[in-house]
């Protein structure tokens, strides 16, 4: 019989709480300390977060030296296929602010994605991803964002100004001319997609099954700048 077996805890930076990395039985599944129990994510499931990067990508992957943002590394599997669809030259930043996700990503974690963070086309970047996007303009030709549960269902409110019409505008100002914006969440919000298109973007909201092609569905929002 399967059961839950701790292998880590790391905090999150600005006393954000900490995540605790689970085995259980031949996957991984991370969850918030002190939590509800829920999972925040698992290596069984994970066909939204390829699609998260995979629809983009293939947008942009002609452009000579394309240079895409990913928000959040997770479990590696949104950095995985934005490197399958990628060209050789290509650049993939991953923002990712708890540290200790990174270093499960290079121990025993990582050959589930296939150890993506060897490929030489990654950099890593232990940061806000907040921070990131305000540093530089016109810098991307790709934002894939996966921080948290979407712009409903904020697990930490620190990651809500993500969400915000600043935090897109600053999304719109870091992309180059026809960039796109890929942003993943647990559920759909009409509301939201207003939003990303008022902030100068034409939008569309994708649903996605997070394992194989019934259950439980997730959504992404897929969306251009216009200017």
């Amino acid at each position: 019989m399967k059961r839950f077996v701790l292998l880590d805890t790391v905090q999150i930076p600005e006393d954000r709480g900490a995540l605790c990395l689970f085995e259980y039985g031949e996957d991984f599944v991370i969850k918030i300390a002190g939590g509800d129990g829920g999972q925040l994510m698992n290596t069984r499931m994970h066909g939204s977060e390829d699609a998260l990067a995979a629809i983009p990508c293939k947008k942009v992957a002609g452009r000579p030296g394309s240079r895409v943002l990913i928000g959040g590394l997770g479990m590696g599997f949104t950095l995985a296929s934005a490197l399958q669809h990628l060209g050789k030259d290509a650049e993939v930043v991953v923002a990712e602010l708890v540290p200790g996700v990174v270093e499960w990503n290079r121990g025993p974690l990582g050959a589930k994605s296939g150890y993506p963070l060897l490929d030489p086309r990654t950099r890593v970047l232990q940061d806000d991803v907040a921070k990131v996007l305000k540093a530089e303009a016109s810098a991307y030709d790709a934002i894939m964002l996966d921080v948290d549960n979407g712009p409903e269902g904020l697990t930490q409110k620190g990651n809500s100004w993500l969400y915000s019409a600043e935090g897109l505008r600053h999304c719109h100002q870091a992309l180059r001319p026809k960039g796109m914006l890929a942003v993943w969440s647990a559920s759909a919000d009409r509301k939201f997609a207003d939003k990303v298109a008022k902030a100068g973007f034409k939008v569309e909201e994708v649903q996605v099954y997070a394992h194989g092609n019934r259950g439980t569905r997730h959504t992404i929002w897929i969306a251009e700048k216009l200017k």
